[in-house]
C-alpha cells in the first residue's frame, strides 16, 4: 500500500519524537514496533498496545490494526484485532490435543488396515481351502456316482439358502430391522427399479443360470479327464479370457502387462495338452476346463454389461433367484438324461448323499466367502485364494494319490499361475513403480550427498589438524 493509500484511508500519521534541549539534533526516529506472531506475543509488547491511544473512525482498535492493515499480515481484515488474536493463542494452545487426537486417529487407521489384512488372510485360507475341498470331494464322489450333470444341478440348487442366511446376518448385525419381504424387495433393485417379476426373471436370470450351470457342468467333466491340480490351473485362465472380453466389449483400458499374461495363460494351455500328446482323455479334458474357464469369463463380463456392481445383499437376491431358477426351469433336464441312460442314478436310496451334500455345502461356503470377501478385505486377496487352490490340489494329488507330474506340467500350471498373477496388477502399476523407483533413487542421491559431505568435513578436520590448508577447487 502507498503512502496515498494510506492517507486516504484517513489515518492519523505515524508518532514522532520531539527534539529535547541541549541534546543533538540527529537522535534515530523511533522504529515501528516489532509485529508479534499469532499466539507468541509477550507481555512487554502487549503492554505497550494497552498503553496506545485508540481510534475509532473506521472501526480499528489500536496501532497493531493500523500496522497489519498497511501491511496486509496474514490476509488481515478489518476486525482483526488484538484480542481475537488471543483466541488465536488460545487455539494454538490447543494443538497438543489435536496432535494427540490427530495420532489417536492415525493409530486407528493402521489398526484397521491390519485387522483388514488379516481378516483377509483368513478369508484366503477358507476359500482356498473349500475349492480345494470341492474339488477333492468331487473326485470321491465320481468313484460310486459318476453323474456330473445332477450334482452341478443339486449343488446349485443350495444357493437358495443364500439369501436367507443374508437376512439372518442382517437381523444379527442390524438394529433396524426389516421384514424379508422388504429386504427382498430392497435388494430386487439390482433387475431394475420395477423390481422381481416373470418377465425380469426370464430375461436376466437365464442367461446367467445357464452359464451357470454350463461352467460347473465342464468343470466336473475336465475332473474326470485329468487330475485336480491340471483342472484348478487351467480354470484359472478364466481371469486372462475376462480381460480379453472386457477389452473387447467392454472396451476397457488397454494393458499391455496383461496382453503378456493372457499370452502366458494361452501358452500354458498349450502345454498343458501337449503333455499327453494332444490325443486322449488329457487333451479332451484340458478343451473341458478351458471352457468352463471361457463360460465363467463370458459369465462375469455379461453380469458387468447388464448388471454392473452388485452388494452383498443384491449378490444374495441373485443367487437365490438363479437356485430358484435351477429348480424350477433346469430340473428337466436330469430327468432327461436319466431316461435317456445318459446318466443312471439308481434308486434315491442307493445316492450317495454324503458326498453329495458335502460338495454343495462347500460349493455354497465357497460362494458367500467371495462375497462377502470382497465387502470385508480387499479384492485382490480374493483372487490370490481361488490361485492358492492349486499348490492346494497339487499337495494333496501328491501325497494322498500319488500323482506323479511331469516336467512340461509343471512348468505349463507355472506359466499359468504367473500370468494370473500378473492379470492382478492394478491398472496404474506403471505410473506407481515409477514413482516408488524415482523416490528411491532421490533418496539414495541424498544419502550419498550426506555421505559426501560428512567425508569432507572429516578430510578438513584431519587437515586443519596436521597443519595443511584444504583449497577448495574452482
Amino acid at each position: 500500500m502507498s503512502s496515498t493509500d494510506i492517507q486516504d484511508s484517513g489515518e492519523e500519521p505515524c508518532l514522532r519524537l520531539e527534539t529535547l534541549p541541549g541534546k543533538s539534533p540527529h537522535i534515530p526516529v523511533k522504529s515501528p514496533p516489532h509485529v508479534p506472531l499469532p499466539g507468541k506475543a509477550s507481555s512487554q509488547v502487549n503492554s505497550r498496545w494497552d498503553r496506545a491511544p485508540q481510534v475509532t473512525a473506521n472501526g480499528l482498535h489500536d496501532i497493531e490494526d493500523r500496522i497489519l492493515r498497511i501491511t496486509g499480515y496474514y490476509g488481515y481484515n478489518p476486525g482483526y484485532s488484538s484480542h481475537k488474536r488471543e483466541g488465536g493463542s488460545e487455539s494454538h494452545a490447543e494443538t497438543p490435543g489435536s496432535e494427540t487426537s490427530g495420532e489417536a486417529s492415525a493409530y486407528q487407521t493402521c489398526a484397521h488396515t491390519v485387522l483388514k489384512v488379516l481378516g483377509g488372510l483368513l478369508v484366503v485360507l477358507c476359500i482356498s481351502s473349500s475349492w480345494v475341498g470341492t474339488t477333492q470331494v468331487v473326485q470321491l464322489t465320481f468313484k460310486s456316482f459318476s453323474c456330473p450333470f445332477f450334482i452341478t444341478w443339486f449343488s446349485t440348487n443350495w444357493n437358495i439358502l443364500f439369501f436367507p442366511l443374508y437376512y439372518s446376518g442382517h437381523v444379527a448385525t442390524t438394529r433396524e430391522k426389516q421384514t424379508p419381504i422388504q429386504k427382498f424387495r430392497e435388494c430386487s433393485r439390482l433387475f431394475g427399479e420395477d423390481g422381481m417379476s416373470l418377465k425380469v426373471l426370464l430375461k436376466r436370470t437365464a442367461p446367467f443360470s445357464i452359464l451357470w450351470t454350463l461352467t460347473n457342468y465342464l468343470y466336473l467333466l475336465a475332473l474326470r479327464k485329468l487330475t485336480a491340480t491340471d483342472v484348478s490351473a487351467l480354470y484359472c485362465c478364466h481371469k486372462a479370457f475376462v480381460f480379453l472380453l472386457s477389452w473387447i466389449v467392454l472396451k476397457d483400458r488397454f494393458m499391455g502387462v496383461r496382453i503378456v499374461a493372457a499370452i502366458m495363460a494361452i501358452t500354458g494351455i498349450v502345454m498343458m495338452a501337449y503333455a499327453d500328446g494332444f490325443h486322449g482323455d488329457s487333451f479332451m479334458g484340458v478343451a473341458l476346463a478351458v471352457g468352463s474357464a471361457s463360460t465363467s469369463a463370458l459369465y462375469k463380463v455379461l453380469f458387468k454389461m447388464f448388471l454392473g456392481s452388485a452388494n452383498l445383499g443384491e449378490a444374495a437376491h441373485f443367487f437365490s433367484t438363479m437356485g430358484f431358477f435351477n429348480l424350477i426351469f433346469i430340473s428337466c433336464v436330469p430327468l432327461i438324461l436319466y431316461f435317456t441312460k445318459v446318466e443312471h442314478w439308481g434308486s434315491l436310496s442307493s445316492l450317495p448323499w454324503g458326498y453329495l451334500c458335502g460338495v454343495a455345502s462347500l460349493w455354497l461356503v465357497f460362494n458367500i466367502l467371495v462375497n462377502v470377501g470382497v465387502v470385508l478385505t480387499y479384492p485382490i486377496l480374493i483372487s490370490i485364494g481361488t490361485l492358492l487352490s492349486v499348490p492346494g490340489n497339487a499337495a494333496i494329488d501328491v501325497l494322498k494319490h500319488e500323482v506323479i507330474f511331469s516336467v512340461v506340467r509343471l512348468a505349463a500350471t507355472c506359466i499359468i499361475c504367473l500370468g494370473f498373477l500378473l492379470l492382478l496388477l492394478p491398472e496404474e502399476w506403471d505410473t506407481v513403480t515409477l514413482r516408488f523407483l524415482t523416490t528411491l533413487a532421490d533418496k539414495k542421491t541424498e544419502e550419498h550427498g550426506e555421505e559426501l559431505t560428512e567425508s569432507s568435513v572429516h578430510t578438513r578436520s584431519r587437515s586443519r589438524a596436521n597443519g595443511a590448508v584444504s583449497i577448495p577447487m574452482a
